[in-house]
């Protein structure tokens, strides 16, 4: 038995105490979230209430925060938290670039320019109205990021066409925001940092089937964007289509965290710490490196919403300034340790 046979079976090992971690951690802070908060209920009567709503037992007092307001909220921020996390896994992977993330191709900037137009239009933070219309602009900017970028073979004219596509909505979401009154400067400010609040099982059934069939997707481009880690040449050598799939990746991240951003506003640091930090730690497969990332991702926003809903109680920290203090720090520390872009070849 050679050297390889030995240390690839304790590798898929590690990996695989890695993902049962990972859904232990998911399930430690779900939990928390659902205890914590302007009204503190014991982890006890939290699962009591879980255990009667699934029994049909009508609801009724502590239970009503649990499962009419807590209960959404976290599985928002486990769709949402998942969304950014495996977006950025692929979009270092395509790119070829630790740190790269979902916004390279446009679609938070979009998404912001959308929401800003229909709140200076009259639309409400959080309204129907303010979440279409950011999802349409994520799905606008990241298609004219395509078909400019693919006037010429390769990512890296895909990278210019979003550096560019990014400054002109940006330039636009400044223009609306000078034009904007009082009240929608306050709107337009909160919707730009963040939030879980608001989060009802109707918003949640909307938002749910435009990020799941994205989580559900990009999994089985895993050895495709293996093969693109050696380069598109050789990619097309093994037997992928590089273009046809830039084409797929790009049109599944931007439907899910273009979704993501239309109800929750803009979130940072989520998609690019996380896969940066599995990376790192357990290489680029992404067989291993998208679900992980989906779970990291959803760990990492369900606790932050969860402190963010504690630190300042009965009030609340907007959850994008919560994960900017910690990802900043995090991400200055492994600048300076000089592990900031390992792990892609």
């Amino acid at each position: 038995m050679n050297a390889v046979s030995l240390v690839l079976p304790r590798f898929r090992t590690r990996r695989g105490v890695a993902m049962v971690t990972l859904c232990c951690l998911l399930f430690a802070a779900a939990t928390w979230s659902l205890a914590r908060g302007a009204i503190a209920i014991p982890a006890g009567d939290v699962g009591g209430a879980l255990a009667r709503w699934m029994a049909g037992v009508a609801a009724e007092g502590d239970d009503n925060v649990v499962l009419m307001l807590r209960l959404p909220r976290v599985l928002l921020g486990v769709l949402v938290g998942a969304a950014l996390s495996s977006g950025g896994a692929t979009m270092q992977g395509l790119f070829r670039n630790p740190l790269a993330d979902p916004g390279l191709i446009g679609v938070s900037a979009g998404a912001a320019l959308g929401a800003v137009g229909a709140i200076v239009l009259g639309g409400q933070s959080g309204s129907p109205l303010v979440a279409g219309c950011a999802f349409t602009g994520g799905l606008a900017a990241t298609s004219l990021v395509y078909l400019l970028g693919r006037r010429r073979p390769g990512v890296a004219n895909l990278l210019l066409a979003g550096v560019a596509i990014n400054a002109i909505a940006m330039a636009g979401v400044g223009l609306l925001t000078y034009l904007a009154d009082e009240n929608q400067l306050r709107d337009l400010t909160f919707w730009s940092l963040g939030s879980l609040g608001g989060a009802t099982w109707t918003r949640l059934a909307t938002v749910a089937p435009w990020i799941v069939l994205p989580l559900l997707c990009l999994p089985r481009a895993a050895r495709a964007l293996n093969a693109l880690l050696l380069g598109e040449g050789e990619a097309a050598l093994l037997g992928f289509r590089p273009e046809r799939l830039q084409l797929s990746l790009v049109g599944l991240v931007a439907l899910g965290v273009g979704a993501a951003v239309a109800f929750t506003g803009v979130i940072g640091f989520v998609g690019l710490l996380v896969p940066h930090l599995l990376r790192m730690g357990f290489g680029p497969d992404h067989r291993f490196l998208l679900p992980a990332s989906a779970l990291g991702g959803a760990i990492l926003l369900v606790a932050a919403d969860a402190l963010a809903r504690t630190v300042v109680a009965p009030g609340e920290l907007p959850i994008g300034v919560l994960t900017a203090l910690v990802g900043g720090p995090f991400f200055l520390w492994l600048l300076l340790s000089h592990r900031v872009g390992e792990g892609i070849p």
